[in-house]
């Protein structure tokens, strides 16, 4: 078994991988309103055919992530632990990533902002936390009537 992993780059997926390489997330779009990734032929919605790539802004949430102990590959041996996240964009898709912070401070509906990680074999987008957005922990609304 190889030690490095790559991606199947087809027709479709290919300008996700280059955009990537160039800086920027990108995602499909539907002229029905849906949005997603990963890149596919057609819409998962309405199946239709007619879809525009839209760049994403960097800002999403964590969804829900697990963290592995184990490296069930030998790529991912010297990274343990690591964590695998469900990350929904501003914009509505969601993607499979990881969030570049300590375990512990992971919480859900997290806020955070991409990092394309050029480390690798291909770019990957990967987040951290976003904590420009995160109010103080002792944050509370003023909630007295008047």
């Amino acid at each position: 078994m190889s030690d490095a992993l790559v991606p199947d780059i087809d027709p479709v997926s290919a300008p996700y991988w280059s955009e990537l390489a160039e800086g920027r997330l990108s995602f499909q779009a539907c002229d029905c309103g849906h949005r997603w990734l990963p890149a596919r032929e057609s819409c998962p919605t309405c199946l239709g055919t007619s879809w525009r790539r839209e760049t994403a802004s960097g800002r999403a949430r964590l969804v829900s992530w697990v963290v592995f102990h184990t490296a069930h590959h030998p790529s991912f041996a010297n990274r343990l632990p690591y964590n695998v996240a469900v990350v929904e964009l501003e914009e509505g898709p969601r993607l499979i990533s990881n969030v570049l912070a300590d375990h512990a401070s992971l919480r859900g509906d997290a806020p955070l902002r991409l990092v394309i990680d050029t480390g690798e074999s291909v770019p990957l987008p990967r987040f951290e936390l976003d904590s420009r957005s995160v109010p103080p922990a002792n944050h509370k609304q003023d909630q007295e009537k008047t």
